[in-house]
């Protein structure tokens, strides 16, 4: 197999890209949409799933796809039954994967509830959280092990949830594996900000988000930026003005938001948190808002609304998908396929990657210096500059101390999660869920909830001692 700098000085053909998930409804449709509008590169995608049926539905649909007179990039798709076979001398990995909504997510949102604590993601951080990374680490330890053996060089990009942990768990398990994890969850704060140049500096107009030139520095779904310019204007010294014109912060009424849509977002958490702290959270507010202990601090679910957000109930992680019905629609043909331009940048920097185009982004990264005051190989989200030489983190500086003290818990939370899948341990997973922010009841509470959801969900809790813990213990 070439190197990539090799194939890059070539003509960037004959690429494999390794997709495990490649079962999905939703990203994966997204990949195929973008590498199929990439001209300079081409070469094949091998899509594993332990949903054989759907990895070979969305083969179909790519190889039918690529005929299409809009489809300038030369790429075809197969799907393997065994995940060795997958990654076996790729050039990329991109992992994509989901436990079964209904068996995982739905209890991972609905226990707590009965506890009190609400999660409008439950994805990342809180009780939802932490045992869905609990879940991810020894999916992700497979993943790691497959790459060392089949394709040690390969660049691995995850997309899964929770970020942080699934990438930390690849660099546990392979330390030389090559890894980030992409999110855009910046993306559309930089969409927000664009909308404040637009406000705010004279003759700006139809600015787009990727004209905001930011410093992002923290962890995934917690970022933080504090600087923000569009061409020679500096953005960031508005914000205090969007605070005044917005307050009350809170001033949206309780139960306003029950016919919106479960993903709205005001953007009053965001500034909220700048408010309080200095710099401005790069995420959406569902995500900041699991984070801290007050804003979810309600006796109902509806006094959410106030910071104009809503919580996203359990049926919605179920029902809304709309994947596999859009999939049968497309191979019958009653439903034609639209090529779009995504937003997302996974191709973007696997042509960076082999040497086509320099890309500056934010990326899930170990830490090497880049956030100076957290600790050294967490994972962490910053800028980065891309090339053919790989990934070049950029400093990001200091957090203030206020802001830094929230970060470090859940990095400690974090890296505690990852040693307790690395050791099948649950008694040490236990502490970082009592360390968890929204986990604010009474311990016996706690443990009872933590027991509950792995007894809940205990068939995909195979690599841990569920026998010798006395976490789970009556």
């Amino acid at each position: 197999m070439h190197t990539l700098g090799e194939r890059a000085e070539a003509t960037a053909t004959g690429v494999k890209i390794g997709y495990v998930g490649g079962g999905s409804d939703g990203w994966a449709h997204t990949l195929i949409n973008d590498l199929l509008q990439c001209a300079e590169v081409s070469g094949r995608v091998a899509l594993y799933d332990i949903d054989y049926e759907g990895a070979a539905k969305n083969a179909k649909l790519g190889n039918e796809l690529r005929t299409r007179k809009e489809a300038v990039g030369d790429w075809t798709f197969e799907a393997h039954r065994e995940i060795e076979d997958a990654l076996a001398d790729a050039d990329f990995v991109i992992c994509s994967i989901q436990d079964p909504p209904e068996e995982t997510f739905v209890h991972d949102i609905d226990l707590p509830k009965e506890y009190g604590i609400y999660q409008p993601v439950a994805d990342t951080v809180g009780p939802g959280g932490t045992v869905r990374a609990l879940r991810a680490v020894p999916q992700y330890r497979e993943i790691a092990r497959t790459v060392r053996e089949e394709c040690p060089d390969a660049w691995v990009i995850n997309y899964t949830n929770p970020m942080t942990v699934c990438t930390r768990a690849l660099y546990a398990e392979y330390p030389e594996i090559n890894a980030i994890g992409l999110c855009h969850e910046v993306f559309h704060v930089q969409e927000f900000l664009a909308e404040v140049a637009e406000d705010h500096v004279e003759g700006a107009e139809d600015v787009s988000g990727s004209e905001i030139d930011i410093t992002v520095t923290g962890i995934n779904h917690f970022t933080w930026i504090d600087e923000a310019h569009w061409r020679d204007h500096d953005v960031f010294q508005y914000l205090d003005a969007e605070v005044e014109a917005r307050r009350p912060l809170a001033g949206f009424e309780a139960g306003e938001f029950s016919d919106a849509g479960y993903w709205i977002n005001n953007h009053r958490i965001a500034l909220d948190l700048y408010d309080r702290f200095g710099l401005l959270a790069a995420a959406g507010d569902r995500h900041l808002a699991e984070f801290v202990p007050w804003y979810l601090a309600v006796e109902e679910p509806e006094e959410f609304h106030r910071w104009g957000v809503r919580l996203t109930p359990s049926s919605a992680r179920v029902d809304a998908d709309e994947g596999p019905a859009k999939m049968e629609r497309y191979l019958s043909g009653d439903d034609e396929f639209e090529f779009t331009r995504s937003g997302e940048e996974a191709v973007d920097i696997m042509r960076a990657l082999l040497g086509l185009e320099p890309v500056k982004t934010n990326v899930n990264h170990p830490n090497v210096g880049q956030c100076p005051d957290l600790p050294e190989d967490a994972v962490v989200e910053t800028n980065v500059m891309i090339t053919g030489s790989g990934v070049s983190p950029i400093t990001a500086g200091q957090l203030p101390p206020q802001i830094r003290s929230m970060v470090q818990r859940h990095v400690t939370n974090q890296e505690t999660i990852v040693e307790a899948g690395m050791e099948g341990d649950l008694d040490l997973a236990f502490r970082a869920f009592l360390n968890d922010a929204l986990v604010t009841i009474e311990r016996d509470e706690a443990r009872e909830l933590f027991t509950r959801l792995i007894e809940t969900e205990r068939e995909y809790f195979a690599d841990y001692d569920l026998e010798g813990e006395s976490v789970l213990a009556e």
